[in-house]
């Protein structure tokens, strides 16, 4: 499929939660709005949710979940997910126009319940103000927290760093060396949403980290995207969502860390000689590839390297990439991918798999591809030119596994015919499938003999 003007994602399809998992949501900007999004999705799939806080809503916002109960009323729980699929559980009201906070050790009994799929927490206040840095009591993070969330409403962006638009200015000028009355800039938000003193804090071990920038609709996208690839940089960051919770579907990008695999090891049999040391302008072909995929800034970037290794790697000598020697490589290419999956870290969500031999693929046609992933989420992203497929082919993490499992010298083919109902096409130039098999393919591209 192609991406429609129309495109987005749900909030659950971009947090990835689904059964089990404990979501609190911390921050300014949209905590409330977002938890009951997330709760109607998970509901809508068939899953139970229970809604609750460690700090306090205002009374107004109990009435977005369709049933609620008190700690005293807890016997009713299963009747209102029975009829409802979610449930709010408060506290008292303050006299203020909130209800309090349940205690945390009830939050714990509830997860243990065999009906209850999902557990979403609001763990902070706001004083509804778009951003804001916690102060030295919060948040209450429930330390078996899955996934935290710190919101942002992006609405504070150029704004002054002071208490009409943040909650705590003087935290965030202390934790990004501001000065209150300054303006709030994207950097402002990015060092905040990251900081173990700011949207980290609390963060449980092994929870995943993943900042959601609300209200992309008050700026351009480029400036959120600018956030979101500011927040990449952190490596506490899981994945970074920009969408406006009040608008379906709700999520309008979701930004993940993404590895570039170049794939340098083959025999070049129909060339007849080791093409990924040609020239290629001030370098080489497959230090080309490489250099493009830096330089659209996936992270980390692998050479795998088999034939001839010793050239290959000379040549690749400076550039910040990590080298893999794939000593199975005349079993055909997918021995190769394995070799490119396999030296990954935990962290990339996706891969970009690059050939060593498309000189015309440049950092505009990766980033291309890349922006089609974080629109869609989708298995697989591939190229095309005029209905053909090309490369380089982006294949999400959830696929990994059945990439190691492949055979042979198919590549990744097979995962694209599997998945054809699902990938998307993105359509660009003749770049994608324009390859070097055979030396007059580099005569033509180079006027080199």
């Amino acid at each position: 499929m192609q991406i429609s003007s129309n495109a987005g994602i749900s909030l659950v399809k971009a947090l990835h939660v689904g059964r089990g998992d404990v979501v609190s949501f911390v921050g300014g900007g949209g905590k409330t709005t977002s938890m009951f999004r997330l709760a109607a999705e998970l509901s809508a799939s068939g899953l139970r949710v229970l809604t609750t806080t460690t700090t306090h809503i205002s009374e107004e916002q109990v009435h977005l979940s369709p049933a609620f109960i008190r700690p005293e009323e807890i016997k009713k729980l299963g009747d209102h997910l029975d009829r409802f699929g979610q449930c709010l559980l408060v506290g008292p009201p303050d006299g203020k126009g909130r209800v309090l906070s349940i205690h945390a050790d009830l939050i714990a009994v509830l997860k243990e319940r065999p009906d209850i799929d999902c557990i979403l927490v609001e763990a902070d206040g706001s004083k509804s103000r778009p951003f804001k840095a916690p102060g030295s009591h919060e948040p209450i993070v429930p330390g078996f927290t899955t996934v935290l969330v710190p919101i942002v409403g992006l609405n504070s962006l150029g704004r002054p760093l002071d208490d009409t638009t943040v909650h705590r200015p003087e935290i965030v000028a202390s934790l990004t060396d501001s000065r209150i009355g300054s303006r709030i800039t994207p950097e402002t938000v990015a060092k905040v949403l990251s900081h173990t003193s700011g949207g980290a804090k609390g963060l449980p071990p092994g929870a995943r980290l993943v900042p959601l920038l609300n209200k992309v609709d008050k700026v351009e996208i480029r400036i959120a995207d600018e956030i979101a690839e500011k927040l990449l940089k952190y490596s506490n960051v899981d994945s970074v969502i920009v969408g406006s919770m009040d608008r379906d579907p709700p999520v309008r990008e979701v930004w993940i860390p993404t590895a570039g695999v170049v794939l340098a090891a083959g025999q070049a049999t129909r060339f007849g000689a080791l093409k990924q040391v040609l020239p290629w302008k001030d370098t080489t072909l497959a230090a080309h590839a490489a250099r493009a995929a830096g330089e659209a800034g996936l992270d980390p970037v692998v050479v795998v390297v088999g034939h001839e290794s010793e050239k290959v790697t000379e040549k690749l000598k400076g550039l910040p990439v990590r080298i893999v020697n794939n000593p199975e490589f005349a079993a055909g290419q997918s021995t190769s991918l394995r070799a490119g999956i396999d030296a990954l870290p935990e962290r990339p969500g996706a891969a970009l798999f690059l050939l060593a031999d498309q000189p015309l693929i440049d950092a505009g046609i990766i980033e291309t591809i890349l922006s089609a992933h974080r629109k869609t989420l989708a298995p697989v992203c591939v190229p095309v030119f005029e209905r053909q497929r090309g490369n380089p082919v982006l294949f999400d993490r959830s696929l990994f596994p059945e990439l190691l499992n492949l055979k042979g010298d198919t590549g990744g083919r097979e995962l694209l015919e599997k998945y054809q109902d699902a990938l998307v096409t993105v359509p660009v130039g003749n770049a994608v499938v324009s390859d070097i098999d055979i030396p007059e393919d580099y005569q033509r591209l180079t006027g080199r003999s």
